[in-house]
């Protein structure tokens, strides 16, 4: 774990995002409260929150916070045959909560699918990733392809990460690769 102990204590915000791609028939149960396993809109929305209560015990080395706040929101839309999931936390702490509220959405689109496997093999979890970050040291970020977002001075990327040329503190460089053992 990186030490936080001589962070200051801020409030922060995270937002997360997943897409489950079901096929239209799917949609249309679960819309309509039909599914073999009960609610899953609300089934799902819980079991994220639930996630993200938990972080810390799936990430090894998350470090354990009080959330403040977590939300998850299922919105279906019917045209692109998917379940748009937001998951948000927030607190008041030393570290940030972005994993939070990833493992919040990533959980969530788990739980859509284990309820709808076994009427739809095609099911499909994409993009899980993070929308939107605020508060600590680096301040706020927002994905570029979201609306409202502003690109970088380059027009490359998000805002409030490191200029260009410079590497995030505690950033390692690319992986090495590692010398294979040959026969002894």
């Amino acid at each position: 774990m990186v030490d936080v102990s001589d962070k200051p204590t801020t409030a922060r915000r995270a937002t997360a995002e997943a897409l489950v791609g079901l096929a239209q028939e799917t949609l249309s149960l679960i819309i309509d409260g039909g599914g073999q396993k009960g609610d899953v809109l609300t089934v799902a929305e819980l079991a994220g929150v639930m996630g993200a209560k938990r972080t810390a015990d799936l990430i090894p080395l998350c470090h354990p916070i009080v959330l403040s706040d977590v939300s998850v929101e299922i919105r279906p839309e019917r045209a692109s045959g998917t379940l748009v999931i937001r998951a948000s936390a927030a607190t008041t702490a030393q570290t940030g909560v972005e994993m939070e509220a990833l493992t919040g959405a990533a959980v969530a689109a788990l739980t859509v699918y284990d309820m709808v496997k076994s009427i739809d093999c095609s099911a499909e979890i994409r993009h899980v990733r993070l929308l939107e970050k605020s508060g600590g040291r680096s301040g706020d970020w927002r994905r570029r392809d979201e609306p409202g977002a502003q690109p970088d001075a380059e027009g490359a990327g998000p805002v409030g990460g490191p200029g260009p040329g410079q590497q995030k503190k505690g950033f390692r460089g690319p992986r090495r690769a590692t010398p294979r053992a040959g026969p002894s």
